[in-house]
């Protein structure tokens, strides 16, 4: 694994890559990796011929009140997953490289960027999209990896690939769980150990709701919300910031299910911020 961090690097091993006729996959990620992280590049290793990780804290994502500075970071330990993982280039750019003196355009994806996290975190997708579209037009990647944990970034980031014409093809990859069922995130390191019991609180509310939906036939979104926000209550010290069900393609709320909808929501524990989701609607 060979590791840069010019953007000019990056384009000369491309370069060479292509030239031998390989296909890229790419891994956009902030790093402090864990098995959901490395699902992707397993996902990416096996389907193409070379495969591109970034490590990028992207400070245009956060907001003024949110945790930047804070943000796990340790590029030694996720180089070593990494090579351990088959992985071809590892991209470690600094802030000033991704973004230079009098950085002044950004893109941004109008309306599925208001909604949901959107409107708890202005500004969020307007930095997500703004980086991701760079990261593209410096790796050029054939496939793209996403987890599904962060289903409205999915959602989202396709929407603008499309509508921009860019040359990748995104593949959305399955939640990766721990034991409990809590969605592997880079947060989680930050749960007190007293309170991580807890911190599946909203996992069960979504797991709740997909049983209603699925197995007894239960479809009023109202009735199955009120019983996703009682089980999340139930969970001491969890603050639930929002819990919703919505059509996957839009994200526009369903008020009764027919077909598959996207069970979603965010929780804060201990000033930790947590999202999932769930597919329901399958049966």
């Amino acid at each position: 694994m060979k590791t840069v961090k010019l953007v000019s690097e990056v384009r000369a091993e491309i370069c060479s890559m292509k030239k031998r006729g390989q296909r890229i996959g790419f891994v956009p990620t902030m790093g402090y990796l864990h098995e959901g992280h490395l699902s992707l590049v397993k996902r990416s290793v096996e389907e193409c011929d070379a495969t591109v990780v970034s490590i990028f804290v992207n400070p245009t994502q956060f907001g003024p009140a949110e945790d930047y500075s804070r943000y796990p970071r340790d590029s030694a330990r996720d180089g070593e997953l990494l090579r351990s993982r088959d992985t071809d280039l590892l991209f470690i750019p600094t802030v000033e490289e991704i973004y230079g003196e009098g950085f002044s355009t950004f893109v941004e994806v109008g309306g599925l960027s208001e909604k949901l996290e959107g409107s708890i975190r202005p500004g969020h997708f307007r930095g997500v999209c703004t980086v991701v579209c760079k990261l593209f037009n410096i790796v050029s990647p054939d496939k793209a990896y996403f987890g599904w944990k962060d289903a409205q970034q999915l959602i989202i980031i396709r929407k603008m690939s499309e509508e921009l014409n860019i040359p990748v093809e995104i593949e959305g990859c399955p939640i990766f769980r721990e034991a409990d069922g809590l969605a592997a995130s880079s947060r989680n390191v930050y749960i007190p150990r007293e309170k991580r019991r807890y911190a599946v609180a909203l996992y069960m509310g979504l797991s709740r709701i997909r049983d209603l939906l699925d197995n007894h036939g239960i479809r009023d979104a109202a009735r199955l919300l009120k019983e996703g926000r009682k089980t999340v209550e139930e969970y001491p010290g969890v603050e639930l910031q929002y819990l919703e069900i919505v059509d996957p393609d839009d994200l526009s709320t369903v008020k009764t299910i027919d077909g598959k909808v996207l069970v979603l929501g965010a929780i804060r524990i201990s000033g930790v911020r947590l999202i999932d989701n769930m597919f329901a609607g399958d049966k």
